[in-house]
């Protein structure tokens, strides 16, 4: 009996990950982008899938999310590649350094797209790295045609650009109602990051 249980958990678990494959994107001037994908990382692991973060421009601040993943390690990891660029009021302007970091992130990106280790990518702030100039809408438009079909891919980050929300299968607009920055509250431990 508990065989068979198992071999129909295993089949569900098999035709579970033939069903990923597409593309989100998680973009507009509202919080909750990373957010949003970092919970859906989370589920992802709960259901038994191996999901990958890199982030682009993130890697100066110690984010929570970088103590909560060591407890969720190896099936959730996540890799800063930025120097950080992130500041209270959004992306500071990024100079030819942050290109060269943003290229070397692509390229890791890319090789664990098509490493077979993971089930789901995570592309934190890519978004804006296409929209500020530093990656090209074109090769990150070749690499979502070319992915492996079974990989789900997230792309994170304001200003999406038009041609990713056209191919993207689901696109989530974050608006900002109401913001504590506005009121003058700084960016809060555990809450912001």
């Amino acid at each position: 009996m508990k065989e068979s249980l198992f071999l129909e958990e295993r089949i569900t678990f098999s035709a579970l990950k033939k069903s990923l494959g597409l593309v989100q994107v998680y973009t507009g001037k509202g919080k909750g982008k990373t957010t949003a994908a970092l919970g859906l990382g989370l589920r992802a692991v709960g259901q038994g899938f191996k999901v990958l973060m890199v982030q682009f421009i993130k890697g100066k601040w110690h984010y929570g999310e970088l103590e909560a993943l060591k407890k969720l390690f190896p099936e959730f990891k996540i890799v800063q590649m930025g120097k950080g660029a992130v500041e209270n009021k959004g992306i500071k302007k990024l100079d030819e350094d942050d290109r060269n970091q943003i290229r070397h992130a692509f390229d890791y990106a890319k090789m664990m797209i098509f490493s077979n280790k993971y089930d789901i990518v995570i592309l934190d702030e890519i978004n804006n790295c296409m929209a500020k100039g530093f990656l090209s809408i074109k090769e990150v438009i070749e690499l979502i045609k070319r992915k492996p079909k079974n990989v789900e891919l997230i792309l994170t980050g304001r200003n999406a650009p038009k041609e990713i929300i056209e191919i993207a299968d689901l696109v989530t607009e974050m608006v900002m109602v109401k913001h504590p920055y506005l009121k003058g509250i700084k960016a809060r431990k555990g809450i912001e990051f």
